[in-house]
């Protein structure tokens, strides 16, 4: 069984998001692709995520209906510093046998080694790199095993989202309607 781990803030959760799941369950042969949501990245240090609950409720707007994805909140539930590593641990625990798929931003597969444990990280689990339009190739180093979507490569960011939100203007094609009307209702990043 082949199951991809999709970890980040979600803050909030976007179009982009939802094309690079896509992606990597057409290309991948995925069973399932489990959404994340950190409770705090350890490269994200200086400013905190909206809190885990409002993230986790987007994502499950953003994701209702799709049986190919389902939200994961065990980082959340954690709480403190978010590692991938704790996070592939469990997911190998849970599911033995299964072959793991990480997904990443292909900005981020450079700096694999920088990141906690990264020998169990490279063990644990092939990394797949989203691309980002204009970015470069993913470049993964040894010993990490890694590949690149072809994928969906959609510009747009949750900062920009959330920039959009607090000067007023409109993120309805940029988000899931019922993420945008969620963001609306309850007032968040404003």
């Amino acid at each position: 069984m082949k199951l991809g781990i999709y970890g980040g803030s979600f803050d909030p959760v976007h179009v982009g998001h939802l094309l690079a799941a896509q992606a990597a369950v057409e290309e991948l042969g995925l069973a399932k692709l489990f959404f994340v949501p950190a409770a705090r990245s350890p490269f994200k240090t200086d400013t905190g995520p909206m809190p885990a609950a409002v993230r986790l409720r987007l994502l499950r707007l953003a994701l209702a209906g799709n049986t190919g994805c389902e939200v994961d909140d065990q980082e959340a539930r954690r709480g403190g510093i978010s590692y991938t590593v704790d996070t592939l641990r469990d997911f190998a625990r849970r599911f033995p046998g299964a072959e793991l798929y990480c997904l990443i931003g292909a900005d981020n597969a450079a700096k694999l080694g920088e990141w906690a444990e990264p020998d169990a990280l490279a063990r644990l689990a092939e990394f797949v790199a989203v691309p980002r339009p204009g970015g470069g190739a993913a470049a993964f180093p040894a010993p990490f095993r890694g590949r690149a979507l072809a994928g969906f490569p959609f510009g747009v960011s949750s900062s920009q989202i959330r920039a959009r939100v607090k000067a007023g203007l409109p993120v309805e094609h940029l988000v899931p309607a019922a993420v945008a009307e969620a963001i609306h209702a309850a007032g968040v990043y404003r």
